[in-house]
């Protein structure tokens, strides 16, 4: 167990310091597959099966559950439901923390008009 700690700790500090490389040289870090030519979403093959009967069966999977939801009026209700709702609880937050902000650079505006 020990050996997997010391290794996953060993790895997380490489990553940091790729990081902190990729930051100081100021571009953004974008991962080890970006390193590689492999864009920002290149480790999603390793995740996907390889042979072509397995993709098949992922891909009919699927579709059919694309087709059920589809054609179940009562199930796609409930997900444009809950859908707006969480858009609304997103706005709404979104909304509190600009007013918040607002408050906050107001109190700062004053501590300075103060401070003069």
């Amino acid at each position: 167990m020990a050996k997997k700690t010391k290794k996953a700790l060993k790895k997380l500090k490489k990553q940091q310091r790729q990081y902190e490389a990729a930051m100081a040289a100021g571009g953004t870090p974008m991962g080890a597959n970006a390193a590689r030519g492999q864009g920002l979403l290149g480790g999603l093959s390793g995740l996907l099966p390889s042979r072509r009967s397995e993709q098949f069966l992922i891909g009919l999977l699927v579709g059919a559950a694309a087709a059920y939801v589809l054609s179940d009026e009562e199930l796609r209700g409930k997900i444009v439901k809950s859908g707006l709702k969480l858009y609304g609880n997103l706005a709404g937050g979104l909304a509190e923390m600009k007013e918040q902000m607002a408050d906050l650079q107001a109190e700062l505006e004053a501590e300075q008009a103060g401070a003069l």
